[in-house]
């Protein structure tokens, strides 16, 4: 299944899940997240699957920094919900999620790797 988000979405994530703790700065960083999800890439070894597109929204999230402060937490409930409402449960390590963000934030994990990693989390 092929979920399709829109920063209605987004926003409801961020009130039930953080409670509106973070403050948003930069929406166009969020309509970015929502655009850059629905992209199907060209790539021939490829298919873009709901762990592509939750890493989409992380990589995203993360990098362009939408929030005042607390991206890094923002970009993995994000990527998590989105993988539990495309059906598909992740049950990442201790720690693991937290050094995902922590990757990202220093560029040393790019979307594919997200990915991997969201995928090797699978339950």
């Amino acid at each position: 299944m092929i979920l399709r988000i829109d920063l209605e979405w987004i926003l409801d994530i961020q009130a039930r899940k953080l409670h509106d703790l973070l403050e948003i700065r930069d929406y166009s960083a969020l309509g970015a997240a929502v655009a850059r999800h629905c992209f199907d890439p060209v790539n021939l070894d490829h298919e873009p699957d709901a762990a592509w597109r939750a890493a989409a929204l992380l990589h995203t999230v993360v990098r362009l920094e939408p929030l005042t402060r607390g991206n890094r937490l923002f970009g993995c409930v994000l990527a998590l919900a989105y993988m539990q409402d495309s059906g598909e449960v992740v049950d990442p390590p201790y720690g693991a999620l937290v050094e995902l963000a922590k990757d990202v934030d220093a560029k040393r994990a790019d979307i594919f790797e997200i990915a991997d990693r969201l995928r090797s989390w699978r339950m």
